[in-house]
């Protein structure tokens, strides 16, 4: 996303929607499925000022006030993670996850909907919360991260198109293989790929952006996850969910 776009020329552009059914589910993975950003989280044992300034970066990429290959290099450059720290944040995110998010996971499943996440998050944490959901492994997308044979933080995949700016969109097009597409997420990332999806929902349950809220006709600000439901299935799939006794708890 260009920083020096508005979020007016954003939602000029992008908003739309079309009602279910979706084949395909895609989430955003931090502020989205878990309440925290992983990048922040590891840089809680820096000094304050440091920790500030990263958090100052995360912001201002997911506001579309900077580019995100501009900062995506340099937190992890002044963080240096150790392998051991992106094993202790997949346990983070399995302990922050939003209320409902397994279950969720669970209807859309029961449905046979395809379910990824698709996120500028660093792989080896997504890929730990995405077990915990049985989201199988070749169904998240994620930025791969490289340690040395100590575990000391030696580079991560800059190659990646999650490591910057407009490369979501191409990530969801290509796993949608034609198919209608669902998208929820909180940033601006998120809102580019609403131009390749049926239906994007801004979801705010943990930061509600503005400019993602402006650029979208969708919006969920619950922190249940299971609130999403409405937005996801069709009428005759929530018909088919309120009749099925696994998920009568629902209603």
């Amino acid at each position: 996303m260009n920083p020096e776009r508005s979020s007016d020329e954003v939602a000029e552009e992008l908003t739309s929607d079309s009602p279910a059914p979706y084949e395909v589910i895609v989430f955003d993975c931090d502020s989205t499925l878990v309440e925290l950003e992983g990048v922040d989280w590891l840089a809680s044992d820096l000094s304050t000022a440091e920790l500030s300034e990263i958090e100052a970066m995360t912001n201002a990429a997911m506001e579309g006030e900077r580019s995100l290959e501009d900062v995506f290099g340099e937190r992890l450059r002044r963080i240096a993670p150790r392998a051991s720290d992106l094993v202790a944040l997949g346990a983070e995110y399995i302990r922050t996850m939003l209320p409902g998010a397994r279950l969720l996971i669970d209807v859309l499943h029961f449905f046979g909907k395809d379910v990824h996440i698709v996120s500028g998050g660093l792989l080896p944490g997504v890929l730990a919360l995405a077990e915990s959901l049985g989201i199988p492994k070749g169904n998240v997308h994620a930025v791969a991260i490289s340690f040395d044979e100590a575990g000391s933080y030696a580079g991560f995949d800059s190659s990646s198109p999650l490591a910057r700016g407009g490369g979501k969109p191409g990530v969801v097009d290509r796993l949608a293989k034609g198919r209608r597409v669902a998208l929820i997420g909180d940033g601006l990332t998120d809102l580019e790929a609403a131009s390749v999806c049926a239906r994007f929902v801004a979801f705010g349950g943990v930061v509600r952006r503005e400019a993602v809220f402006a650029g979208a006709v969708v919006h969920a600000e619950e922190r249940d996850m299971v609130e999403l439901i409405p937005f996801l299935l069709s009428a005759s799939e929530r018909d088919t969910l309120a009749a099925t006794e696994r998920f009568s708890d629902l209603f």
